[in-house]
């Protein structure tokens, strides 16, 4: 038996504001180890940043369609630039990692983007695995802070590759 398209394996939910906490708890699980490689682990920061770019009506929970359970969730935002989306979060639960469904997010994300003609942008952390990640699906590395990388995605490099 061959295994089930992803676009049966995932579906995305919203999210509301009495999720804050479970997505708080998520956001922290995914991020402390590559925080405490750069020795930047602090609960208390990771709340209040969190807390300030909380936007439930731009962010959707990832769910596994068998089971229902939420797997992660992403951020999405128009920048006020225009043409411009910023993924500001994407996040899976350790036990979720490496089975397709940030791939699957991440299609849906860059679908998006084609059929808005905008750019993705995003931030990962320096020394984070994410890196590989992004890369592996097309980003280019634009700009680089004291512990961030910032990464470029455009339908136009598509047709380049």
């Amino acid at each position: 038996m061959s295994p089930a398209p992803a676009s049966l394996k995932w579906r995305l939910e919203p999210v509301v504001e009495a999720d804050f906490e479970s997505l708080l708890a998520l956001r922290i699980a995914a991020l402390q180890e590559s925080l405490e490689r750069l020795g930047r682990f602090d609960p208390a920061r990771a709340r209040a940043r969190f807390q300030a770019g909380f936007e439930p009506a731009f962010m959707h929970h990832i769910v596994s369609a068998g089971s229902g359970q939420r797997l992660g969730f992403f951020t999405v935002k128009p920048r006020p630039e225009g043409q411009v989306l910023r993924l500001e979060h994407l996040y899976l639960s350790p036990a979720a990692q490496g089975h397709g469904a940030g791939s699957w997010v991440m299609e849906h994300i860059k679908r998006q983007a084609r059929l808005s003609a905008c750019e993705i942008s995003l931030g990962a952390l320096k020394l984070s695995r994410s890196n590989d990640f992004y890369q592996a699906h097309g980003f280019q590395q634009v700009a680089e802070q004291e512990f961030d990388v910032e990464y470029r995605w455009s339908p136009a490099m598509e047709l380049r590759t």
